[in-house]
């Protein structure tokens, strides 16, 4: 999460504009695209640190869920073949399976590290 999002970091108007063309949310809501990258790359970096889960953890869940929710309606529902804007705003990967996966880990690490926090 930290590294994707420290490529996010390096053109943050590249990928926001980018990312516009499929995130849900981005497209109501335009600030978040520009918010996104920051968000990623704060709650890598905090849940590698092992600090302040109770913030990295919503956070990793909640730009995980969007994105999750977001890439499967452009790419299995709508059918659109759009590129990713996962690393960066210059990239020529394909939205999918990588982004589908990207996200449903951030998910399940939202999930996960509270939990491990309150058990172990």
């Amino acid at each position: 999460m930290a590294l994707l999002g420290l490529q996010k970091l390096q053109d943050v108007e590249s990928f926001s504009t980018m990312f516009l063309n499929y995130d849900l949310l981005a497209q109501r809501h335009v600030p978040y695209s520009y918010f996104y990258p920051y968000a990623e790359t704060l709650a890598g970096i905090l849940m590698l640190a092992g600090a302040l889960i109770w913030i990295a953890a919503p956070l990793a869940l909640f730009i995980g869920t969007v994105g999750a929710v977001s890439v499967f309606k452009a790419v299995y529902i709508d059918k659109r073949e759009l590129k990713c804007a996962c690393v960066g705003g210059n990239s020529n990967v394909p939205l999918g399976f990588v982004s589908l996966t990207e996200n449903l880990i951030m998910m399940g690490m939202g999930i996960w590290m509270p939990l491990k926090a309150l058990f172990l």
